[in-house]
């Protein structure tokens, strides 16, 4: 076999590993989440650190590959800050960003090689799934919040049909992905290291079984932005067309939870709206509780059919749920009128010669008294409607409770570990054939490069065996992006807005209580974040109609 001179292949080998160790060294691979100061922050309900923080951080990494999750954060910290402007800013740039990745038809090569070369943290971070989802139901939050109610309808639509596009985009990346490791010089390896019984029990082991417990929702679906498309349209239809949307997607959700009361309300709502009805006054309670998922670490041994080695570490994601949150809201309120529809507007062929009253007729027996000590009073109404025709008569009764001292408590209508991890689980194949084929063409390239230098003499072999040790510990970390300012989770309370237009918010074992006096409005929504189970309630309000 013929020697190589340092002015062969080895020189190359060589010098990309020493330019590589030396980079290594001098960015020391840090994870998403140790460079991650806005969560800490965050966890404190310290606002206005979070602020400055991701701030910092979205500016100074605005060209970079960081530059979207950083955006992100931005935006979340300010719509919690009630700086609905300035976050929607932020979202837009995460957004604009988000958008020209989705139009390339793939990353370059000159990014995959380099990721290749150390870890997928280094590839740009191009957003997730549910990250678009939620950057447009934010940013149609805080138009309804600026009252800017027809700006938020671009944006549920824009979250609806991303979650429609998402199954085919995954599909499509994960085939991608497995055909270029298919055409790496060492597929043949790459392909036993995936097939090794060993990782597999590893990947099955207890730091993914917790993916296989979560809530079961469609691929890609956020049941909150559905909810919220479904209230946005019946509560602002413009024609038939949007009420029939609000349907489907009240539809939708009363499928991921059949039990839920309040989405079977709506529904039954949105149907008298389709079939010519009034809304009631309501208000609605939302919840937006706990913090999302982090992404740790673990290193996972895979088989490298190279020299002496057989086994070496591999860093993969994790997925760690975060606990501290509070779990509900209780809503208690007085005199809240409960309207019941007696008759169903039944109709009736009646004689054409008999006297047909000209115009509905309210009855009211202001004799009514309380039957027990939350009913005030029960106030009978009856409509009557007349065909010009004279052949048919409508009549609808309808019965006002007032019930005084009603107190409910919020439902979950999303869990974002449920969507986190279900996107999670669907991106695993990509995040193992790339880190496997990454960890499998280090290793190689190392064994390479030391033997070359051990041609050398003994002293260059040790040094680049120390260099390439180094230098594979440096860069065998997971890439641990997520947007980490993410609630745990979504909940509802639906409420008919009192007479006079107060609530009391409770937090369990009433450790926060607050009165809210409802503004004007004949839909109205009340929005409640808390951060961890001990920070402040931060309430806002919005008029949906």
């Amino acid at each position: 076999m013929k020697k190589l001179g340092m002015d062969g292949n080895q020189r190359i080998v060589q010098s990309l590993f020493l330019a590589a160790v030396l980079g290594a060294l001098a960015t020391g691979c840090t994870t998403y989440q140790q460079q991650n100061k806005v969560i800490l922050y965050w966890h404190q309900g310290n606002l206005t650190n979070a602020i400055v923080e991701a701030t910092q951080k979205a500016d100074a990494n605005s060209s970079d590959k960081d530059a979207i999750i950083w955006r992100l954060e931005q935006g979340a910290v300010l719509r919690a800050n009630g700086q609905y402007e300035d976050s929607n800013k932020a979202f837009d740039m995460a957004q604009d960003q988000i958008d020209r990745y989705s139009q390339k038809a793939k990353v370059s090569i000159s990014s995959e090689t380099g990721a290749l070369l150390s870890n997928q943290a280094e590839l740009p971070y191009e957003g997730r799934a549910y990250d678009g989802i939620m950057l447009n139901t934010y940013e149609a939050l805080n138009y309804l919040a600026l009252g800017e109610i027809d700006k938020a309808r671009p944006e549920l639509i824009r979250a609806y049909q991303r979650q429609q596009d998402a199954v085919e985009e995954n599909r499509k990346r994960i085939a991608k992905v497995q055909a270029e490791a298919a055409n790496q010089t060492n597929s043949v390896a790459i392909q036993k290291a995936q097939s090794d019984s060993t990782f597999q029990a590893e990947m099955q082991g207890t730091n993914y079984a917790n993916l296989n417990t979560l809530k079961p929702y469609a691929d890609y679906v956020n049941p909150f932005t559905v909810y919220l498309d479904g209230l946005y349209f019946m509560a602002n239809a413009a024609d038939s067309s949007d009420l029939e949307r609000a349907h489907k997607s009240l539809e939708r959700v009363a499928e991921f939870d059949p039990e839920n009361d309040y989405v079977r309300q709506d529904l039954a709502a949105a149907g008298d709206l389709m079939n010519g009805k009034q809304l009631q006054p309501t208000t609605y309670v939302i919840f937006e509780t706990g913090c999302a998922p982090e992404r740790g670490q673990i290193r996972i041994a895979i088989p490298i059919i190279v020299s002496k080695v057989s086994y070496i570490g591999a860093a993969f994601p994790t997925l760690q749920m975060q606990y501290n949150y509070s779990p509900g809201l209780t809503v208690t309120a007085g005199d809240v009128p409960i309207v019941i529809d007696n008759s169903m507007a039944t109709t009736s062929v009646f004689d054409t010669n008999a006297p047909v009253p000209s115009n509905p007729a309210d009855s009211s027996d202001t004799n009514a008294t309380a039957t027990d000590t939350n009913t005030a009073i029960v106030v009978t109404t009856v409509a009557v409607a007349v065909d010009t025709n004279a052949t048919a008569v409508s009549t609808t009764t309808t019965t006002t409770t007032i019930i005084t001292n009603l107190t409910l408590t919020t439902s979950q209508i999303a869990s974002m570990d449920s969507v986190i991890g279900l996107d999670f689980k669907n991106e695993m194949p990509v995040i193992i054939t790339k880190t496997i084929a990454s960890t499998v063409i280090k290793a190689v390239a190392a064994y390479a490069a030391n033997n070359a230098a051990q041609q050398q003499n003994n002293f260059a072999g040790l040094f680049m065996q120390l260099g390439t040790a180094i230098y594979q510990d440096a860069v065998n970390i997971a890439d641990t992006r997520t947007w980490t300012t993410l609630p745990k989770e979504f909940q509802v309370c639906r409420i008919p807005t009192p007479l006079d237009r107060k609530i009391v918010l409770e937090t369990p074992g009433g450790l926060q209580r607050i009165p809210v006096t409802i503004q004007g409005g004949t839909i109205n929504i009340i929005y409640v974040k808390s951060i961890t189970a001990t920070s402040p309630l931060l309430v806002t309000q919005i008029k949906l109609k």
